[in-house]
């Protein structure tokens, strides 16, 4: 399959001529790429690629340098220009491993999102390798054997195991080729010494899943991203290869870079000015996975992550949302009462479509409050004390595959302040959503919650909301309160809870 069309077959809800587009933000380049649905495939009709570099900019305290900065917002702004023209809902930017491993992320993220005009997500290592596959195995041919893909980027390396367009396992460890270059060369001089420590210390890390992977085998080695690239692309100019990677070539290219004593004095076919200081380390990470991985031989792939966003957009874009698989896995793995949370989903869900436009609220929060329903007692497994804290807990710190951090955030804010006080993330805002909008799914989580606090199978009719700009007004039948004194008496508890957050709460009974 050719890179530059992606099948799309079966897309509901994509118009023909349709844009979607992908920005990757990736720690050593940014990369844009716009594709058109047509004929029910994705189509590339643009891609831009600028080297950022904004590893090389990430200071000991967690900071962007202003030059750093200054080069990712004017790259976001052009890229801005190109995206003017097509709706926030079918552009994702996704940022990685130097954004992750910004102090405050906000930083970033609140100047870059003004420049670009769409929202920025930061996914997690793990994330980024699942849509590292997704991209690879888009380019390649359709195969059932299994592959190891492995992507060096500028300040981490992931490394996933999949079969078809799955993802089987994913890891992602803190080096890049910008990362290691700094981490070992960090005076621009070159040593056989310094190689040697590089090396030791890197394999040290893949200790962690090396035997792993080697013990679930693949047929296939993959590698992708810029490094990747441009490697095989020196060897096949050195004469030691057609363009794949192997053990010898990479052996070769090391000991030509070592006969170099600087950084900036290296001199190799096909290396361009640009690549050039960062080149060494890219070369000694993949030289370290090589021996680690008992690897040989390694295809060079033409697609990456950008063309796997894309191909994450069509799956939500064709109701079939990763998203939902991996909740439903959270609930099956934490035993949560299905039935339940049925309830609770059904009645928030009714509450927010009654309130939605006149509280402002749109798409993503309708669908963040269905999952938030259907894991909302997931803590329960841990103790039903404060079962609200463990469960937030859970959601914020697992690995939920489709999901970017600001999404597991506002997610474990949902669940967090399904009862009892507030968490002080729901005054500030979550997930980079604004504090009004935080606070207003809140309290429709908490009144779907509370309406269904008896567990029991009785079901709740005529419940009728109407929303204002100070609060809401909330009607039930007169016979339901009669039959739940608790749950009455609890919801004038919470009228006054949510007076002392600025939320009115009325409450009228239906004859």
């Amino acid at each position: 399959m050719m890179p530059e069309t992606m099948l799309a077959a079966g897309v509901q809800g994509l118009a023909e001529g349709e844009l979607l587009a992908a920005v990757d933000l990736g720690s050593n380049s940014f990369h844009m790429i716009v594709a058109r649905h047509t004929l029910g495939q994705l189509r590339v009709v643009d891609r831009l690629r600028e080297s950022v570099r904004t590893a090389s900019g990430l200071t000991e305290r967690g900071e962007l340098t202003h030059e750093a900065l200054w080069r990712a917002l004017e790259c976001l702004e052009r890229m801005g220009q190109r995206l003017r023209n097509i709706p926030a809902n079918r552009v994702r930017a996704i940022a990685t491993n130097t954004v992750r491993q910004l102090r405050s992320p906000q930083s970033f993220l609140i100047p870059g999102q003004t420049a670009l005009g769409h929202r920025i997500e930061v996914v997690s290592g793990r994330e980024e390798a699942r849509l590292i596959y997704l991209g690879v195995a888009q380019g390649l041919p359709p195969k059932s054997s299994r592959r190891l893909v492995m992507d060096i980027g500028g300040g981490s390396t992931e490394f996933i195991i999949g079969e078809g367009f799955e993802p089987l396992e994913r890891e992602s460890l803190q080096m890049g080729c910008v990362a290691t270059t700094r981490r070992f060369f960090a005076t621009g001089r070159l040593s056989r010494k310094r190689w040697k420590e590089g090396l030791t210390e890197i394999s040290a890390e893949f200790q962690q899943f090396a035997a792993a992977y080697r013990a679930r085998g693949w047929k296939d080695a993959i590698g992708s991203s810029g490094t990747v690239k441009a490697i095989g692309k020196i060897l096949k100019a050195m004469k030691l290869g057609r363009g794949e990677i192997t053990a010898e070539g990479l052996a070769a290219m090391r000991e030509a870079l070592l006969a170099f004593e600087d950084i900036d004095a290296i001199q190799l076919p096909e290396l361009s000015d640009e690549r050039r200081p960062v080149i060494a380390g890219g070369v000694l990470v993949l030289e370290a996975a090589f021996n680690e991985l008992g690897l040989s031989h390694m295809k060079v792939a033409q697609t990456a992550m950008r063309e796997g966003v894309l191909y994450d957009m069509l799956g939500r874009v064709a109701l079939r949302d990763p998203r939902d698989g991996s909740i439903q896995a959270m609930a099956q793995r934490y035993g949560v009462d299905a039935v339940q949370s049925a309830r609770v989903e059904a009645s928030v869900l009714a509450l927010f479509d009654q309130v939605a436009t006149a509280w402002r609220l749109g798409e993503d929060e309708r669908l963040s409050l269905a999952w938030a329903a259907r894991v909302h007692e997931i803590g329960q497994t841990i103790a039903h004390s404060q079962h609200h804290v463990h469960g937030a807990y859970l959601i914020e710190h697992s690995d939920i595959a489709g999901f970017s951090n600001q999404e597991q955030q506002f997610l474990a804010a949902l669940v967090r302040s399904q009862r009892r006080s507030l968490h002080k993330s729901v005054q500030v805002g979550a997930g980079g959503r604004d504090p009004l909008t935080t606070l207003r799914c809140v309290v429709l989580l908490r009144l779907a919650v509370l309406l269904h606090r008896s567990h029991d199978s009785d079901e709740l009719f005529r419940v009728t909301a109407e929303a204002g700009p100070a609060g809401l007004q909330l009607r039930l039948p007169a016979s339901w309160l009669i039959q739940h004194p608790l749950s009455r008496a609890d919801l004038l508890t919470e009228r006054e809870s949510l007076r002392e957050v600025g939320v009115e709460l009325s409450l009228c009974e239906l004859a």
